[in-house]
């Protein structure tokens, strides 16, 4: 380095924050090692029971936040984030106290955030070492897969405490969790705000077992992470693709799509029709409030075009829901002998489907598999048409 490693804090306007809860066997050494490279540092003392407090009083960090209930990683991280966005500071490097990480690797977040102005940087580890443990191999996994649904981003390790944090957009967001998963959360919703997500490899050190300290609860945090990917992901799919979907609706967005996802797909045209249909079909079928799961879901097992699912199934957006209720609440008159006759001179509105439930459940059906199809050929010949012209 051409500079001292304080300069480069400085010049970056950067702090570090070290969490800890009950780890005063390694906090020392995690806390020797940071005071190397910086005086910029915060440290959350989470309710710890063993004998922290007096390492913390024979370091005196710039600040110090204790309290003394644990309150758990997700709420000592947002503490936090509020002193040092209240200091001044507009980037916190967070590093466990547990040992894992070396203070040292901490210039590789630095050096890719200046390549990388107002980015989220995560220290990816090497999860494939022999002494992982399972535990942890199984949630990186779990919580990788989710991630990369959620945001469409790939990241290596979305599980590492080792990571740089951009403080302006986070003091902009209202966060809800409070343990672990807030370190999912918080990374989902930067990326939700087109914040560049991304990642350095960082070595990490796992103690043997027999002295290994950890804090996480399989059963519990797990329950906690899986309730909140629930939500993230409904969320993903009720607002954030299609409000993505419909901000590059112009002339350019929609030249794009027709390209990429249309014509230019290493995808069958059997594929992508199929793509479609089932799209159409599930924005018109009955299962309000859970069509885009379905979907998706369908999509995934029988490995059809996700993008053309999710924008076939926008037919069900705001101003098109009256007129398909209207079809499939006239369809289900058809077919239905002893179908109400409402359908043919009354006002169609909800209490008049509640009443009449089972005409619309089947109209919806019908007219949805058969507008599908419509739509379906309609495409093929449209796709046709586009292949050749390209």
């Amino acid at each position: 380095m051409s500079q001292s490693p304080q300069h480069e804090f400085d010049e970056l306007n950067c702090c570090v924050i070290v969490p800890t809860y009950n780890n005063a066997a390694r906090l020392h050494e995690v806390l020797l090692g940071v005071q190397q490279y910086t005086h910029h540092i915060i440290v959350v003392n989470d309710g710890s029971t063993d004998n922290t407090s007096h390492i913390l009083h024979q370091f005196a960090p710039e600040h110090l936040i204790s309290y003394p209930i644990n309150r758990g990683k997700g709420y000592a991280l947002r503490q936090a984030f509020d002193i040092a966005w209240k200091a001044g500071y507009e980037y916190a490097i967070t590093i466990d106290s547990d040992g894992q990480h070396s203070p040292a690797e901490m210039f590789r977040l630095l050096d890719c955030l200046k390549e990388n102005p107002g980015a989220m940087i995560v220290g990816a580890r090497n999860m494939t070492q022999d002494n992982i443990p399972r535990k942890s191999s199984f949630g990186h996994k779990f919580s990788n897969f989710w991630f990369r649904f959620e945001t469409g981003i790939e990241l290596p390790d979305t599980q590492s405490g080792y990571r740089l944090y951009p403080l302006e957009p986070i003091s902009r967001i209202k966060f809800h969790t409070l343990k672990f998963e807030f370190e999912i959360e918080v990374l989902v919703r930067l990326a939700w705000k087109n914040i560049p997500i991304l990642h350095v490899p960082v070595s990490v050190k796992y103690e043997p077992k027999e002295t290994r300290i950890s804090h996480f609860r399989p059963l519990r945090d797990f329950t906690r992470i899986s309730i909140l990917n629930i939500i993230l992901v409904c969320i993903t799919i009720c607002w954030i693709l299609p409000k993505s979907f419909f901000r590059k609706l112009n002339k350019k967005g929609i030249q794009e799509f027709i390209q990429n996802d249309l014509i230019a797909s290493h995808e069958s045209n059997t594929t992508k029709i199929l793509s479609i249909m089932l799209g159409i079909f599930m924005g018109i079928s009955p299962f309000w409030g859970f069509q885009m799961i379905i979907a998706l879901a369908l999509a995934y097992a029988f490995r059809l075009n996700k993008v053309l699912v999710i924008v076939a199934a926008n037919i069900s957006i705001p101003p098109l829901i009256p007129l398909i209720i209207y079809a499939s609440y006239k369809t289900g008159a058809f077919l239905l002998s002893s179908a109400s006759s409402l359908a043919n001179d009354q006002a169609v509105t909800f209490e008049t489907i509640q009443h009449n439930i089972l005409q619309y459940i089947v109209g919806s059906l019908v007219f949805g598999v058969l507008f599908a199809i419509l739509i379906g050929l309609t495409s093929w010949i449209l796709l046709i048409f586009l292949r050749r012209i390209k």
